[in-house]
């Protein structure tokens, strides 16, 4: 089937909610992309930071196979031997608590915060989440997500959502009262823009929550999973958050998401409060255990730590030779590189020549590559970028001249 008979199915049978780029993509392997005619693509943002460690990573393939053959789904009815020890793993990883086991991001922040009011006081209803933040898209964590373009069609939103500017303490101080259950936040906001949290907010708000009896949720669904150097970027933090919330890297490309409580906050969600068809089955946490399993044979961890700061120092170089850049911040391989205009027709010219990046926020520039990812590549990936910087540049000046 051609590129085009594909689009012309989608055109006319699948819903048109994505704005997709006029590629079919047939293969994938490491940090490099097929498409239906051929193309070879540098990915420098896999899966949408889905594919962690890499497009088909060996061991993950070679997990889904030999489960493929034993058993792919059973109901949570039963005890599954791969969902315990994917919990226990995550666990041991985190800060010993107990897994709720679901799909998606969206899955496990909805049930985070379904938790939060089971365990606090039955008046607390009110949730602290911050502007620019992005949390899901069911109706409940579109509402926690504070960009107001998410919410257009939408309104009335679920009540007791109050969304305040990241790394306020003042905001965050007069927006606490005693009905609020939980301040959910991203340690690193990933759509907002790669804004990393300071110790100091984040540790204001393990204080007030501890002071007004709340909960303290870490959405770690793009951060998780060894990303920032760390199993979970709350470890960058003197702090101790009471649930995190995990998805996209967990499963190597498989459907997964997961949320892990203290275990005396675990134990207020009970049989018949919440609950997932497909969440946790064999094959998906078979996936996932081949995830943390490469993740440490292969010193990945080490690897994100190094290739983040070799990324970031390529692309400061390359900040001091375009005005266009204004600064690169993240930690990891979780980067942002804050552009003084649109980044979207430089995101389009680097796919054309075979690198695919991401802008987020209108002028961020998102480079989140596989944690597998190596000097070689990412110098590839620097080379691209400059050119179409290069030509973006020279016809800025081409037309300005005119």
């Amino acid at each position: 089937m051609t590129t085009q008979e594909t689009i012309n199915l989608f055109d006319k049978y699948v819903i048109g909610n994505y704005g997709r780029l006029a590629r079919v993509i047939v293969k994938g392997s490491g940090s490099r992309l097929w498409d239906a005619d051929g193309n070879e693509i540098l990915d420098m943002f896999p899966g949408w930071a889905v594919s962690g460690i890499g497009h088909c990573h060996p061991k993950v393939v070679e997990a889904i196979q030999r489960q493929a053959a034993e058993l792919i789904h059973i109901d949570n009815t039963f005890y599954i031997e791969q969902q315990g020890r994917l919990a226990q793993m995550l666990s041991e990883r985190g800060f010993g608590g107990k897994c709720f086991f679901c799909n998606s991001g969206a899955e496990a922040n909805e049930a985070a915060l379904k938790l939060a009011r089971l365990h606090t006081d039955a008046k607390k209803y009110k949730f602290i989440t911050t502007e620019k933040s992005f949390h899901g898209r069911s109706i409940a964590t579109v509402t926690a997500t504070g960009q107001p373009k998410y919410h257009k069609g939408f309104l009335p939103l679920v009540p007791g959502f109050k969304h305040i500017p990241f790394n306020d303490i003042k905001a965050l101080e007069a927006a606490f009262d005693d009905e609020v259950a939980a301040v959910m936040i991203e340690p690193i906001q990933g759509e907002g823009g790669i804004n990393v949290a300071t110790d100091e907010f984040i540790s204001a708000i393990r204080r007030l929550c501890d002071e007004k009896g709340a909960l303290m949720i870490f959405d770690e669904v793009q951060t998780g999973m060894g990303r920032t150097g760390k199993w979970y970027a709350c470890q960058h933090f003197d702090v101790e958050p009471d649930i995190i919330t995990l998805a996209k890297a967990l499963g190597g490309g498989m459907a997964i998401g997961a949320m892990m409580a203290k275990p005396e906050i675990a134990d207020s969600l009970v049989p018949g409060t919440h609950a997932s068809t497909f969440g946790g089955n064999p094959m998906a946490c078979s996936a996932a255990i081949a995830v943390i399993e490469a993740v440490e044979e292969e010193n990945l961890l080490s690897n994100a730590i190094d290739m983040g700061a070799y990324t970031r120092e390529k692309l400061e170089e390359l900040a001091g030779e375009y005005q266009i850049i204004d600064h690169v911040r993240g930690i990891g391989l979780m980067i942002g590189l804050q552009l003084k205009s649109s980044g979207a027709e430089i995101v389009s010219k680097c796919l054309e020549k075979g690198l695919r990046i991401n802008c987020t926020q209108g002028s961020v520039i998102r480079f989140m590559p596989a944690m597998t990812v190596t000097r070689e590549q990412i110098d590839s990936a620097i080379d691209i970028f400059r050119s179409v910087l290069k030509d973006t540049k020279q016809a800025a000046e081409d037309e300005e001249n005119q």
